[in-house]
Formats: C-alpha cells, sequence, structure tokens
C-alpha cells in the first residue's frame, strides 16, 4: 500500500481500489453496525463488487467486525465478493420463466461465453457476468433476461446467444 496525493490506492488485479473512497464511505454512513448494508452497498455501487481490500479497510476504520462484514455480505445475494464483466446478464428463473425454458436460456448463455466451471460466473475477457435470479418482474415476457438496464422477453436458447453476441460486437467497436 502506498500514498499518493493524500490517496491510500491498492493495486489489485488490474484494478487499483482507492481505499481514500471507502473512508467517504464510512465518514457519510456511520462507523457503528447499523451502517454495515448501507456501506457495503455504497462500496458494491463503487466497484461494482466488494473488494477484499474494501472490507478490511472498513473494519479497519469502524467498530465493524470482520464477522460482521462476512456474516451480512454472504447472506445477503446482492453482495458480489468478485469482479463482474462489463455486462451484467441476469436470467429470470421465476415460475414462469422457468417453466418456459429458462435453464436451457442460462445454460446456452455459459456455453457460449465457455463458462463452464460451475463456481465461476464471468467469461474469460470479463465481458458478461451471467446470473440466474429470482425475479424480474416481467412475467407475460417469460423467458425473459436483463443484459444491464435493457430487458430482452420471449426468448429462446438461440436468441439470448444472438443477444449476447450482439453485445459483444458492438462492445468491440
Amino acid at each position: 500500500m502506498a500514498e499518493s496525493d493524500d490517496k491510500l490506492k491498492l493495486a489489485v488485479g488490474d484494478e487499483e481500489i482507492d481505499l481514500s473512497v471507502i473512508d467517504g464511505i464510512v465518514e457519510r454512513l456511520g462507523r457503528d453496525a447499523r451502517a454495515t448494508i448501507p456501506i457495503l452497498q455504497a462500496i458494491q455501487g463503487q466497484f461494482r463488487y466488494l473488494p477484499r481490500e474494501a472490507l478490511e479497510r472498513v473494519c479497519e476504520i469502524t467498530d465493524i467486525t470482520p464477522a460482521e462484514v462476512s456474516g451480512v455480505s454472504t447472506f445477503y445475494t446482492q453482495f458480489r465478493h468478485r469482479p463482474v464483466g462489463k455486462h451484467l446478464v441476469k436470467v429470470c428463473h421465476g415460475t414462469a420463466c422457468h417453466v418456459v425454458g429458462a435453464l436451457q436460456i442460462t445454460n446456452a448463455i455459459r456455453r457460449h461465453l465457455d463458462i463452464t466451471d460451475e463456481e465461476e460466473d464471468t467469461d474469460a475477457e470479463k465481458l458478461f457476468t451471467v446470473e440466474k435470479v429470482p425475479c424480474l418482474g416481467c412475467c407475460s415476457l417469460a423467458p425473459c433476461m436483463l443484459i444491464d438496464d435493457v430487458t430482452y422477453g420471449r426468448l429462446t436458447p438461440n436468441s439470448a446467444v444472438k443477444v449476447i453476441t450482439r453485445i459483444a460486437r458492438e462492445s468491440e467497436g
């Protein structure tokens, strides 16, 4: 960890984590256990996941224990502990979508992106992260998925892969 321009920064993989951002979040939201969820939400809002180094910083400068951070951040499915791809693909697995093929759509997308490890959800290029979600609230479009802020409905495995292919192509140019 090195100090530069009065900011604590830490290099993590290809990403640099500015720990002064964590200090600002804590200053704004509080230092006791009641602030745990808002702090975690703010960190994830900033980095799109919860970097380990950021969580450690929270524990260093607050009254929140590592056990509390771990317990909360692993209990709630909204929190991610791994970096996400440029595009977040949420495939609905609610009842209506499940009945008409959500699993086949998820599997087709994962195959297309060569995400074979069950523990992984992001492709090697870190362009797409694919996750199953309990419901997107648009059952009349079943099966459906949300990519970033755009909903795609009445999907087939083939049409879902075509959407992914188009977005990947647009991301290149």
